[in-house]
């Protein structure tokens, strides 16, 4: 399939801010983001260090439940999954959330829980 030049396809993928089932505050940014195809990109989640036991990034489509991307435990850790990737820092109380090569069925919405 050739692609048009003239028109740029344009990839939205959207963050949504959350509070854990804790009660504890998790900081997602940015909150909204718009992602040229085949561009790369990541997200931030910050969250209360001392009280971290696991960390999960999960997908959310509209009509869907949450699905759960990755599961991260151990402080320096990374994950991968296909295209998507997480690191944490538990010292610093963050995690940064990659997608490689942005396609448009990777518009949704991302959330992080501690």
């Amino acid at each position: 399939m050739e692609k048009n030049p003239l028109r740029a396809s344009l990839l939205i993928l959207w963050l949504h801010l959350g509070r854990v089932s804790s009660m504890l505050n998790v900081e997602q940014s940015p909150q909204l983001l718009h992602v040229q195809e085949g561009e790369s990109t990541n997200f931030t989640c910050k969250f209360p260090s001392s009280s971290f036991y696991a960390l999960h990034w999960y997908r959310w489509e509209p009509a869907k439940s949450p699905k759960i991307l990755l599961i991260i435990t151990v402080n320096g850790d990374e994950r991968e999954e296909g295209r998507a990737s997480a690191t944490l820092n538990t010292n610093e109380g963050y995690s940064y959330f990659y997608i490689k090569g942005a396609q448009p069925e990777d518009s949704a919405t991302y959330l992080c829980a501690s």
